[in-house]
């Protein structure tokens, strides 16, 4: 589905086991990157690395796990090496990975950092509509006060310019950031976050050169007009970052990594087991995260 759709477009190719497509499939094996142009025009070009077990829909198999490493591990060497541009990764299922293979990673992302020897990555959801980056990720509502601190504050939004700049070629990046309490706090009477530390690292920052907006109320920072200001939200947790995105564009969605010395997207959602193998899913995601991989890599 993707290939048929991309194939006059752009030029990728999967690493992975040609057997796990599904029946009818369109695919070229190669033996290596150079060759996937050429072979885009006939079929889905495969560097075949083999999974160890067949594939049954919608049923995962630890016994995929070593192989489903390996094929990540191969990608970013690829990329590394200068044989691939970027890596677009596809969902992987993080228990069958820690069942099979003992993966001690919470996820992709984590691990390709590993694999790059980077310190501290950045997660940004990427569509037409909007960029977002949240300082804080997949940690109870609670603990945000207190995980969230000016110095990782700082690095999200210093890595967030950077990323901006490099791979999405803006000479002088907008960023909009939210307040953490409702209201961005409402001159303290509802949270004092915002006076105490926010505002003034941000001040400190804008001294700094960068162009930042806020701490903004998070309520007000998603209609068109205000979208149109700036170039991606810094927002203080998952939900303040997701929701809006989500809401405007959920099928085009781009889960984007920041902070890595190569290019990597990936769809935003997970592997969809219920649906897997019934022709139901929607390709939508996984076809923008190859179009702003290669937008990325070759712009």
């Amino acid at each position: 589905m993707l290939w048929a759709a991309l194939k006059d477009e752009l030029s990728f190719f999967l690493v992975g086991d040609p057997s796990h497509l599904p029946e009818g499939s369109a695919y070229v094996e190669i033996n290596t990157p150079a060759e996937a142009p050429a072979a885009m025009a006939h079929g889905l070009p495969v560097l075949a690395l083999h999974m160890g077990a067949p594939r049954v829909p919608s049923v995962p198999d630890p016994a995929h796990a070593a192989g489903v490493i390996k094929s990540i591990e191969r990608a970013v060497a690829l990329v590394e090496e200068g044989e691939a541009s970027a890596v677009c990764t596809l969902p992987i299922h993080k228990k069958a990975l820690k069942d099979g293979a003992q993966f001690a990673f919470p996820g992709h992302t984590e691990f390709l950092a590993h694999l790059a020897g980077v310190e501290h990555v950045v997660m940004m959801l990427a569509s037409p509509a909007l960029r977002v980056v949240p300082a804080t990720i997949h940690i109870a509502l609670a603990d945000v006060p207190t995980v969230l601190t000016p110095e990782g504050l700082r690095r999200v939004i210093e890595i967030t310019d950077t990323a901006l700049r490099d791979q999405f070629h803006i000479a002088q990046p907008r960023l909009a950031v939210a307040g953490l309490n409702p209201h961005a706090g409402e001159g303290g009477t509802m949270g004092r976050e915002e006076i105490d530390w926010i505002a003034p690292l941000l001040d400190t920052m804008r001294a700094e050169g960068f162009e930042l907006r806020g701490p903004l109320p998070a309520d007000t920072m998603f209609h068109a007009a205000a979208r149109a200001s700036y170039d991606a939200a810094i927002c203080m947790y998952h939900d303040q970052a997701l929701i809006p995105i989500k809401t405007l564009d959920f099928d085009r969605g781009v889960n984007v990594t920041l902070g890595l010395p190569f290019v990597r997207t990936s769809p935003d959602h997970g592997t969809a087991f219920d649906i897997a193998g019934k022709g139901l899913a929607n390709p939508s995601s996984s076809l923008e995260a190859l179009r702003l991989a290669w937008k990325m890599a070759n712009t």
